[in-house]
């Protein structure tokens, strides 16, 4: 995988460009890209509602700072941090806060913090594969409008949304499932008792890789920076 293609190498990169040190991870999970922040150097802060992958997260990188908490009403004050992420995170947000979420990042930031919000697109090989399972077609277009949103009405300003192609490995039909079953273990029930379907779709929408069979998704990429008023 290239750094083009590499979501971590991506955002690794706009906070070098920001100067970053505080980093809050918003929607956190069970730690995966605070290990790496930490390990970058960075000064890590981790909120997630999940209890159990907050005490997953304090396993993993016992240096930072996690929260069980939603995005919406973040006990931070404001200039607390340096840049805010959202990887992956904001579609989980349930809709009504969305935008709440996107202002309360905004509020916490430093002067010349940036909000890093990175999203799936409803569409795409991994995302034609994934859709017996959920199909996030309006939950990943809700997130899309909520950013827009906050754009339109002046409260932040950025560059133009940049669209990648991430390609997952996956080796056959099981170890998509296990990949799914990963992120939310009540996948798995549903992927196997549509199994044939995800097989057949499998088959249809694969490429190779370098390391084998692969699966693409497009993501995108938002850099927002609060308008001072």
């Amino acid at each position: 995988m290239t750094e083009e293609t590499d979501t971590s190498a991506r955002l690794l990169a706009i906070l070098a460009q920001i100067d970053a040190r505080d980093v809050l991870d918003i929607g956190c999970g069970h730690g995966g890209l605070s290990r790496k922040l930490d390990k970058a150097g960075y000064a890590v802060t981790g909120i997630d509602p999940d209890a159990e992958g907050i005490a997953s997260a304090y396993a993993k990188v016992p240096n930072a700072r996690f929260y069980a908490l939603g995005a919406e009403r973040l006990p931070f004050d404001a200039a607390a941090f340096d840049a805010c992420i959202f990887l992956n995170s904001l579609h989980h947000v349930p809709v009504p806060v969305m935008q709440d979420a996107l202002r309360e990042a905004l509020r916490v930031l430093r002067p010349g913090g940036e909000v890093v919000i990175v999203e799936p697109l409803a569409q795409g090989p991994f995302f034609e594969v994934m859709r017996p399972v959920e199909d996030e077609t309006e939950i990943r277009q809700a997130a899309i409008d909520s950013i827009d949103a906050v754009l339109l009405t002046g409260e932040a300003t950025g560059p133009a949304a940049v669209t990648y192609a991430r390609p997952t490995p996956v080796a056959d039909t099981g170890a998509f499932i296990t990949y799914l079953a990963r992120v939310d273990p009540a996948r798995r029930a549903i992927a196997e008792a549509r199994h044939d379907q995800i097989e057949r779709l499998f088959a249809e929408h694969a490429t190779q890789g370098a390391k084998g069979p692969e699966l693409i998704q497009p993501l995108r990429v938002w850099r927002l920076r609060p308008v001072e008023n």
